[in-house]
């Protein structure tokens, strides 16, 4: 058994959250520190102080800074980089912008996140899913993926840096080398990434790029980032039309008249906090606590090290394989997510796969090892009655 890493002192006390819950899901909606609450309440007061000079003077200029500094943060051009609420919108861009066709194929795997896929075959496009085994190599998904593409008809091929259902660390950049020159676009969903990994993105070389900055890297909720390759910027089309315009991408795409930019505005001082406590330091302690925090787990469920998915790489989140018949339907996932967090007072994520439900563990420096230990004590029980079909 690994041993846990030490708490971090303090570290409760920066975020708001309910101390009678544990909360093991941060990979979900992420948790803003207090110091960017009180940034993004500070902005809002200003904009409810004059909402006309907040909205119509300098607001442009203040969210370019941002945006350079942002940008700055995962290793890519400003020039190339947009603001935008979140990884699916980002995505919905992407393929808005592409112009698709019924005779257009896009192709993506089965551990990407269903909002993506559901968003890709809105396109009318054909939808062309590649199986990767959860314990697949790192040979094995680039040649699944590279030989997946047809030439002619493969316009954009999707692979996550980071997987949302199944927390594997993808070869996005053997990938993205393999299909250079096939005629498909890449486009790289790394919802989990920023804070997470250390990046550079200009020197992945992917056509497109998106991450969250409200997960890992403690922006507040709604603040993330689309990537644009040179070539691709004249041909981006945002989803709403508005005064911005003719100033092309990225103005373009982040000018929503009257939403609430606070969250971009104030995403600096998350950063800051990030790097008060130590980036790298904050890195190893989740990535350590989460894989305490599936060993316990795990073997709580009559697992063994051989039995849990390797994450690839040093992740604040990791995977627990359910017993056979547990969470098999998206339904049956969620209802079993429920009475965890109403039963035990956790908060997990589960998700279905075609070996059997999975529950995902995320660590953050709010955890402590204890509440891994109490959910292992208190689970096994819950997944009885829940095969038994007790209630």
């Amino acid at each position: 058994m690994p041993a846990p890493p030490p708490a971090f002192p303090g570290a409760r006390l920066l975020f708001s959250l309910d101390p009678a819950v544990a909360h093991l899901n941060h990979g979900g909606f992420g948790a803003v520190p207090v110091p960017a609450q009180r940034a993004q309440q500070r902005l809002r007061d200003e904009m409810e102080a004059n909402p006309v000079r907040f909205l119509a003077q300098g607001l442009t200029e203040r969210i370019a800074h941002v945006r350079a500094h942002l940008a700055g943060f995962v290793g890519a051009d400003p020039a190339g980089t947009a603001l935008v609420t979140n990884a699916t919108t980002a995505v919905s861009v992407v393929l808005h912008s592409l112009r698709l066709r019924a005779e257009d194929e896009v192709v993506v795997t089965d551990h990407g996140y269903g909002a993506v896929a559901l968003a890709a075959a809105e396109t009318g496009a054909r939808l062309r899913t590649v199986p990767v085994p959860l314990r697949a190599t790192d040979d094995e998904i680039v040649a699944g993926l590279t030989g997946a593409v047809q030439p002619g008809r493969t316009r954009l091929v999707i692979v996550d840096q980071i997987t949302s259902p199944t927390a594997k660390l993808l070869p996005v950049a053997r990938i993205v080398a393999g299909l250079r020159g096939s005629g498909a676009a890449v486009l790289v969903d790394a919802a989990h990434a920023p804070g997470t990994l250390p990046l550079s993105v200009d020197e992945l070389g992917a056509d497109f790029w998106l991450g969250n900055l409200h997960k890992w890297a403690y922006a507040p909720r709604g603040t993330a980032l689309l990537v644009v390759t040179e070539q691709w910027r004249e041909r981006i089309a945002p989803l709403v039309v508005s005064w911005r315009q003719p100033e092309g991408y990225p103005t373009s795409v982040e000018n929503q008249g009257t939403a609430d930019y606070t969250s971009w505005l104030a995403a600096p001082a998350g950063l800051h906090t990030l790097r008060t406590i130590g980036v790298e330091a904050v890195r190893a302690h989740n990535s350590t606590l989460a894989g305490y925090g599936q060993m316990v787990v795990g073997r709580a469920l009559g697992l063994d090290g051989t039995d849990l998915p390797d994450p690839g790489g040093a992740l604040g989140m990791r995977v627990v394989p359910l017993p056979e018949g547990v969470a098999t339907t998206q339904e049956d996932a969620s209802a079993l997510r429920d009475r965890i967090a109403a039963e035990l007072a956790t908060e997990v994520a589960i998700s279905t796969w075609p070996s059997g439900g999975l529950l995902r563990l995320s660590a953050q420096v709010y955890n402590r090892a204890d509440e891994y230990d109490r959910l292992a004590e208190r689970l096994p029980a819950l997944l009885n009655g829940e095969m038994t079909g007790q209630r």
